[in-house]
């Protein structure tokens, strides 16, 4: 039915790297729920596969001694979403991570998977992005961590190279340790459905809780690659948490994006989405960091 030629399951980080050294233009099976697809579609041809279920040092959640949070490549969204660390830490990416398609796909895609695949809908893309999450990667040179905002460089591409293995996520301390965050999605159906548009803004009060001290907004399928808003985000710094911060995103974050027409949806619709969605998530994240919208 499909047109594979090998399969490998590797044990360790170490032999996929082997492995991918080898068989240039293999293809890295985590959760599986893209590859069958494409499999499926007849877009991998002669495809040389090479399984990570069994690679521990893609597993797992943790806090480091500097308080980052570190979540593993391979953890499935079904993981992640209930995960108490993420439930303490961050949980408008755990939130992210529960509005992925089905249950049944919740517990076979992982996260890492989501993010090297490049597709602009990737639910935990602008929670991460929002987060200031760093990527460490793999490969034979050693670990290198790249800023997760900058890591897509187009529809279905990133920087990783044909030997880079994704091994980790990290949120720094400082990325989420007394914030708010919220992560809204939009989509035709309530469940089971890709993001027409997705937006995720993370916000620090200052210690009376009246003002913004930083905030940091991402969106989802508003241009080619996830994109956070740095000029909206320099203007709410220092702003009352009140309407007329919510103003100021409603009139300048459509300047920083580039919805598009598809069979999803028009442009029209996606800017309106764009609006909506950002002072919806705006309100959410200043009342999730104890603030009081004025």
């Amino acid at each position: 039915m499909y047109d594979v030629r090998e399969t490998f399951q590797a044990a360790s980080a170490e032999e996929v790297l082997e492995l991918l050294e080898a068989r240039p233009g293999a293809v890295l099976v985590a959760g599986g729920t893209d590859v069958m697809i494409r499999l499926k579609k007849r877009k991998l041809k002669d495809a040389v596969l090479i399984g990570l279920q069994k690679v521990s040092e893609l597993q797992g959640v943790s806090l480091e001694p500097d308080g980052a949070l570190c979540i593993g490549a391979g953890c499935t969204f079904a993981e992640l979403e209930q995960h108490e660390l993420l439930l303490k830490c961050v949980p408008m990416l755990a939130a992210a991570c529960h509005q992925v398609g089905s249950p049944q796909i919740r517990e076979m895609a992982t996260i890492g998977g989501n993010l090297c695949n490049g597709a602009v809908s990737a639910d935990s893309a602008p929670a991460l992005y929002a987060l200031d999450a760093e990527l460490e990667v793999l490969s034979r040179s050693g670990v290198r961590r790249i800023p997760v905002c900058g890591f897509h460089t187009g529809p279905g591409k990133t920087v990783l190279g044909a030997g880079d293995l994704l091994l980790r996520i990290r949120i720094p301390r400082a990325s989420y340790e007394g914030h708010g965050g919220c992560y809204l999605k939009f989509g035709q159906r309530n469940a089971m459905e890709i993001s027409t548009l997705g937006c995720a803004v993370n916000v620090a009060l200052t210690e009376d809780r009246t003002r913004i001290r930083q905030a940091a907004v991402a969106y989802g399928v508003a241009a080619p690659v996830p994109v956070r808003c740095y000029e909206t985000e320099a203007r709410l710094a220092g702003m009352e948490a009140g309407g007329e911060a919510l103003r100021v995103l409603r009139t300048t974050v459509l300047s920083q994006l580039s919805p598009r027409d598809s069979w999803r949806a028009s442009r029209e619709l996606r800017e309106q989405l764009v609006r909506e969605l950002g002072c919806r998530a705006l309100r959410q994240a200043i009342q999730q960091a104890g603030g009081e919208m004025a």
